[in-house]
């Protein structure tokens, strides 16, 4: 299993006694400042039971120190990490409510290693892009995946482009499961409506899986559409929640099972990981089949 993607340092404020409005001061009832980024989903699938590669950049700062300890606790692979001799920060603020969050992200530039030569170095079975990511060399990135019998998921988290972007629809041809929000689904395609959405996403890819939060989540493979409830819970925040559906959903189907059952374990991993801050409350081989049993029954 390889991830590719930058860490984030996640500074969450949680519970805010208003809405932020400029020249105002708003006060948050919780602080919590948590490993993020690429570092949820390289957690999430080790923590149940993948080997993972997480190919990263640290650098000498706090932000970098603080998630590296993380990825560490975690007994993440750390053959693919590469350490700078300067600060590279990569720090995200979330102003989290129980049903979303705003985010304020800041990140140093760096270079990271290409795809495909992470591809080809370690043939990983599954390969996981926690953003929506197009352009030349990612396309023959993408396509050296398929060679070699790679399974890629893609999540989109907010990136600019659509469909008509030059390179989009080619890239995500190549995608084996892709996994965006309800809104993000509906501007990447520039529709109305998420059956519209879904309609012109299933022609490009196999799998669409779309995330609906309080909603529950949709998923389409060939021409066949499942729709699943949320599992009720009290959430604490929704900071990561999404990086850990995307583990579950992938878990499951690498071992095998249909749409319905993947589904069905996306939703369960998304719920118990808003049950805390951030990702803290990802779950194990054991907590996920305690989770499945509180999923509503399709």
């Amino acid at each position: 299993m390889l991830v590719v993607g930058a860490y984030f340092a996640d500074l969450v404020f949680r519970n805010l006694d208003r809405p932020v409005r400029p020249g105002t001061e708003v006060f948050a009832e919780a602080l919590d400042l948590l490993p993020g980024g690429a570092f949820t989903p390289a957690m999430a699938m080790h923590r149940l039971g993948h080997d993972v590669v997480w190919a990263a950049d640290f650098g000498t700062d706090l932000f970098s120190g603080q998630v590296l300890a993380a990825a560490r606790t975690e007994g993440l692979d750390e053959t693919a990490f590469r350490h700078h001799p300067g600060p590279l920060r990569s720090v995200t603020v979330a102003l989290s409510s129980p049903k979303d969050r705003a985010m304020v992200s800041y990140q140093d530039e760096v270079t990271g290693r290409p795809l495909t030569a992470l591809l080809r170095e370690y043939r990983p079975k599954a390969l996981i892009l926690p953003q929506l990511r197009y352009g030349p060399d990612t396309l023959a990135a993408l396509r050296v995946a398929r060679q070699i019998g790679t399974e890629v998921l893609m999540d989109c988290q907010d990136a600019p482009g659509t469909l008509d972007t030059p390179l989009v629809r080619e890239v995500l041809a190549e995608v084996d499961v892709f996994t965006p929000k309800a809104d993000e689904a509906l501007r990447l395609t520039d529709t109305g409506t998420l059956d519209d959405a879904l309609h012109l996403l299933s022609g490009l890819i196999r799998t669409v899986v779309v995330k609906r939060g309080g909603e529950g989540a949709c998923a389409v493979r060939d021409g066949k559409r499942y729709d699943l409830d949320a599992v009720p819970v009290e959430v604490v925040d929704t900071t990561g929640a999404g990086d850990c559906f995307n583990a579950g959903f992938l878990h499951a189907h690498l071992a095998g099972q249909d749409l319905p059952e993947c589904l069905a374990a996306a939703v369960a991993c998304g719920a118990a990981a808003t049950t805390g801050p951030g990702s803290s409350r990802a779950v194990g081989v054991v907590g996920l089949r305690e989770w499945l049993a509180r999923v509503p029954h399709r």
